[in-house]
């Protein structure tokens, strides 16, 4: 080759760009196509476009000019899984004979659609100029916070994603080994999952999958896939996806999801911690999982229990403050639990007492059972808590009653709490009042929906304040608490 030709050849392999027999493949191609060297290199694949001008000015002995990095096509049309590096190498050779465009080659060669050349440059140019306006800024834009987990087998393709959200930006931890990237997902704690589809070892569906398993499941993932069937979306949907991206996507649109998930996310874990102080987690995930609760305000058919501790004042006067708390925090743990283990809601702690509602935000067939059930289990531990040694002897009220409410979530932007209002509440409230220790009182409606009034005992109707007649009252039979009683010796 010309002396120049061959001095600036071997340039480019003394700086590591090329290999000394791509430089003798490009020469065959330029014999053809009677382009420069480093524009054959271009069209091979071999080289970029910002390489080639950074080789340039290190031969004109200037400093290398900023410009901006274009990966090559070919390799980005493998690592979008659009063709195989064996496709990808056979192309290149066709291209030698022919002086072809190495995209026309790949679409000659039936190797790729039109579509996915397209979209491929697409990206190319998506990448370019998101690097220009990096260089332009002169630094990297201030990072949003959100940490980002990228697992792709192709190297190449992790490269792109990671520059890409990179420079909006995000930080982005990339993974080729799918494996890596779960041992490593607990500790990294990334807001974010984008992963391949179609990888060896386990795929993306099964990746998800064990993600969903962790203790970290509420974390979203998105599938990036290059296959557009419908099997495959779905999948990846079926193991916990929360999305769906397809590889050509461009980076606008990718992160425009990102975002729309992570505001659902958000929204969600909102949830997660209000309705966590007063449910069971079983209750939550229900809720999460349907995503039927109305935070607004709706009725609800529930069923409301209100417990006290009897003479809580008097024994407090004569013991000390921190022997006060701790009775309290005794006695209100072990009627708290009663609630949740009846998936009950606990509603609040009233000073010495609480309120529970059965029915929202999650409604169950027999809710007016589960508020009796957890009402007879919080006078039996407080039975077994006052036979302990040293123990002051506690009492407990109870008061329940069913019907419709208004339920929804109270307050403002600092402080919110779920809760339930309507008469029904204040009835229930007025029960609790009237018990006596160890009693458990419940309203007409509650013995309806149990339709066994044999577990209860009818009482005389009571006047209550803001009722214009008496209401019905009932008491749960002594029978119900030793068969209660007796039910548990045996478990």
């Amino acid at each position: 080759m010309p002396d120049d030709t061959q001095r600036f050849g071997d340039l480019l392999i003394d700086m590591g760009l090329v290999t000394e027999a791509q430089v003798h493949e490009a020469l065959a191609v330029q014999g053809l196509t009677h382009h420069r060297l480093g524009e054959a290199l271009i069209s091979l694949g071999y080289l970029t476009r910002s390489q080639l001008q950074r080789a340039l000015a290190t031969a004109l002995g200037k400093h290398p000019v900023t410009v901006s990095e274009r990966a090559a096509l070919g390799d980005i049309l493998v690592g979008l899984k659009y063709v195989t590096p064996h496709q990808l190498d056979e192309a290149r050779r066709e291209q030698q004979k022919s002086a072809g465009e190495l995209g026309e080659v790949l679409v000659r060669l039936g190797f790729c659609t039109p579509q996915q050349v397209y979209e491929a440059m697409g990206l190319q140019r998506s990448m370019a100029s998101e690097q220009a306006m990096h260089q332009a800024n002169g630094a990297r834009l201030a990072a949003n916070g959100l940490k980002v987990m990228v697992v792709d087998d192709s190297p190449l393709a992790c490269r792109l994603i990671e520059e890409g959200l990179g420079v909006m930006g995000y930080e982005v931890e990339a993974f080729d080994d799918p494996l890596k990237a779960l041992a490593a997902f607990e500790a990294l704690k990334p807001h974010l999952v984008l992963t391949d589809l179609e990888m060896p070892g386990i795929d993306g569906a099964e990746l998800c999958r064990r993600l969903k398993e962790t203790s970290r499941r509420s974390v979203p993932v998105i599938i990036l896939t290059a296959n557009d069937a419908d099997a495959q979306r779905v999948t990846g949907l079926r193991a916990g996806a929360d999305d769906y991206v397809h590889k050509g996507a461009s980076m606008d649109e990718l992160t425009a999801r990102m975002e729309s998930i992570m505001r659902r996310t958000q929204e969600t874990e909102r949830m997660r911690r209000l309705f966590a102080r007063y449910t069971s987690e079983e209750v939550v995930e229900e809720i999460l999982k349907s995503g039927e609760v109305n935070l607004t305000g709706e009725k609800r058919e529930v069923t409301v229990l209100f417990a006290d501790i009897r003479s809580f004042t008097s024994v407090s006067e004569s013991v000390p403050p921190e022997q006060v708390m701790a009775m309290l925090n005794h006695v209100l743990g072990e009627m708290a639990d009663a609630v949740l283990a009846s998936q009950g809601t606990l509603d609040k702690f009233l000073g010495d007492g609480l309120m529970a509602v059965f029915g929202a935000p999650v409604h169950h067939e027999d809710d007016a059972r589960r508020a009796v059930d957890a009402a007879l289990s919080m006078l039996e531990a407080v039975r077994l808590r006052n036979e302990l040694p040293g123990m002051r002897t506690l009492e407990v009220g109870i008061g329940i009653n069913s019907g419709t409410v208004v339920a929804g979530s109270l307050g403002n932007s600092r402080r919110t709490e779920y809760t339930v209002v309507g008469d029904v509440v204040n009835v229930a409230a007025r029960l609790c009042a009237l018990a006596g220790p160890g009693e458990i009182l419940v309203g007409e409606r509650t013995v309806r929906l149990l339709g066994d009034t044999s577990q209860f005992e009818e009482l005389a109707p009571v006047r209550l304040k803001g009722k214009t007649q008496p209401v019905p009252l009932f008491r749960v039979t002594p029978e119900t608490v030793e068969v209660r009683v007796a039910g548990n010796a045996r478990s």
